[in-house]
């Protein structure tokens, strides 16, 4: 669980900063900027289930060891079925996997969980949310794409918000804990919108690591977040 939780000081809000907005060659240090976050979210992609090719385990691991918090990994990744069981494995503390994906979402995330880590399902701008309403208890964590998965820098996409509000008030309407969790052009202007809809996690790249002190906008975006959050 995330270190923020328990003293109530993130007033509901995790702010998980992208490595894919990182420099790489620096990563030690760029992670040591981004302590005040919740989570570090991790990109993996292969070139199949989206046209870019990011980083695979050892890469992971590696970030696992030198990060001062948790890792939420995101899988855009093809037969997450039979990978993503490993990167739990790895001790990630939250992995999600794409529902377009996955042959058996229900079972995968079961081996997640039963791993240790927080089980996430993620879905493109496209597909509906109607299809996990009878799921939401399987997963600790829905990602809602607010970009086309694949690369990092997009324009957030507002047209994704009523689907987000859909998922926020069947979530409300049944008494789930699960996370609703934005990923895509999300910066202080856009994460109020994202955050009024109901999301309560917000994945941000260049907002937070683009800045000149990213403790400082994590901050910032984790206030505008906390200003805007859907009543529940």
């Amino acid at each position: 669980m995330p270190h923020r939780d328990e003293n109530g000081r993130d007033g509901g809000v995790r702010i998980n900063p992208s490595i894919l907005a990182a420099d790489f060659a620096n990563m030690q240090a760029e992670l040591a900027r981004i302590a005040a976050a919740d989570f570090v979210h991790v990109d993996v992609m292969d070139n199949h289930f989206v046209p870019n090719l990011t980083f695979g385990p050892q890469m992971v691991e590696r970030v696992q060891a030198t990060s001062p918090v948790p890792l939420d990994v995101h899988l855009m990744i093809a037969d997450p079925d039979r990978w993503a069981p490993g990167y739990a494995e790895l001790g990630a503390a939250s992995v999600t996997f794409h529902l377009e994906a996955a042959t058996e979402p229900v079972a995968l995330a079961r081996r997640l969980r039963a791993i240790g880590a927080r089980a996430g399902v993620a879905i493109k701008p496209a597909t509906a949310v109607e299809g996990l309403f009878d799921l939401l208890d399987d997963f600790d964590q829905i990602l809602v794409m607010t970009v086309e998965p694949g690369f990092g820098g997009q324009s957030f996409m507002p047209e994704t918000m009523p689907k987000l509000r859909r998922l926020s008030d069947e979530a409300r309407r049944r008494g789930s804990s699960v996370w609703l969790q934005v990923d895509g052009g999300i910066t202080e202007s856009t994460i109020a919108q994202a955050a009024d809809a109901g999301a309560d996690t917000f994945v941000a790249g260049s907002a937070v690591f683009g800045a000149e002190d990213p403790g400082a906008a994590i901050t910032g975006l984790r206030s505008a977040a906390a200003q805007h959050r859907h009543a529940h």
